[in-house]
């Protein structure tokens, strides 16, 4: 059986400068691996969700998320706030 290639994808959000949040790095197999290992290094949360990743590898690089996917994105931005300000940020 062969494993699925690794994907990553990693989004930004500025309100100052973006109406959505936008694909900021993305790729897969080694790609993938080192925009994962970068997040890691600085602290960046990931979060696994493959239906998601598919989705958003299908848009290019500073490409703001689709309206369809508002709602999805937004409760994980929320969800990741929470946890920062429960736990407090990484430095």
């Amino acid at each position: 059986m062969n494993e699925k290639r690794k994907q990553a994808v990693a989004l930004a959000y500025n309100s100052q400068e973006h109406i959505a949040p936008v694909v900021v790095a993305k790729g897969k197999g080694k790609v993938a691996e080192q925009v994962i290992a970068v997040a890691k290094a600085n602290g960046i949360p990931i979060q696994e969700d493959p239906s998601l990743v598919q989705l958003l590898s299908e848009l290019e690089i500073n490409d703001a998320i689709p309206e369809q996917l508002y709602k999805v994105v937004a409760e994980l931005f929320a969800f990741i706030y929470q946890l920062e300000r429960t736990f407090g940020e990484k430095k």
